[in-house]
């Protein structure tokens, strides 16, 4: 009996997760982690009373997934759901200076920041120009002796991150502008980005 549920449940949880799309654990989000560890908790739970009947765990677990999906599809919809469901990338090192004041909002410590550069093979932070925190976790490091400045993410999904505009100094009108030059409205943009004092522009794909 036991055995026929491990089967039974390694074969369902193998479907699910491909339903889900997730290939490693460090490209789950929050939402994505708390589901596994709920589906984990379940099929342990329904493996130990296997004298209970298999969908008193396999049933949560499907309304676990089906919101799982629903969330997922709404982070794509919507980047402001995306933001408050996954978070946003923070700057921890920038221009070689390290931001403080994000790292106390992150209640993330130097520690954590130099540990992070040890396992990426860096051994000081005067090697760093920028140093990016995932809404994953890890640490997206660019060094000082990389050529390519870091690119700056100005549109996404055709919202302008007015922060970013900010951080590059330019006003919205030089924006405006820019996407004129290109003959490019801005809800056509599914990603621009801002880098060697020059605006890249990948469009959105057109519906049929």
């Amino acid at each position: 009996m036991i055995c026929t549920r491990s089967i039974i449940f390694y074969l369902v949880i193998m479907i699910l997760y491909k339903i889900m799309g997730k290939r490693e654990i460090g490209e789950l989000s929050v939402i994505d982690f708390i589901v596994s560890l709920f589906i984990a908790e379940l099929v342990a739970i329904s493996i130990e009373n296997y004298k209970d009947s298999i969908w008193n765990s396999l049933l949560p677990i499907l309304i676990l997934v089906s919101l799982q999906l629903l969330t997922a599809k709404l982070s794509l919809m919507s980047k402001k759901i995306r933001d408050v469901l996954d978070g946003k990338p923070s700057m921890i090192i920038k221009k070689g200076k390290i931001n403080r004041k994000e790292m106390k909002r992150l209640r993330y410590n130097l520690d954590d920041l130099l540990s992070q550069l040890r396992e990426a093979s860096i051994s000081s932070i005067e090697e760093v120009e920028y140093a990016v925190l995932e809404t994953n976790g890890k640490l997206s490091i660019f060094e000082k002796k990389d050529t390519p400045p870091y690119p700056m993410a100005l549109i996404l999904d055709g919202k302008v991150e007015e922060d970013v505009l900010k951080e590059i100094q330019k006003s919205k009108e030089w924006l405006k502008k820019e996407l004129r030059k290109k003959n490019i409205k801005q809800k056509e943009i599914f990603y621009a980005f801002f880098q060697d004092n020059e605006l890249f522009i990948i469009q959105k794909e057109e519906k049929n």
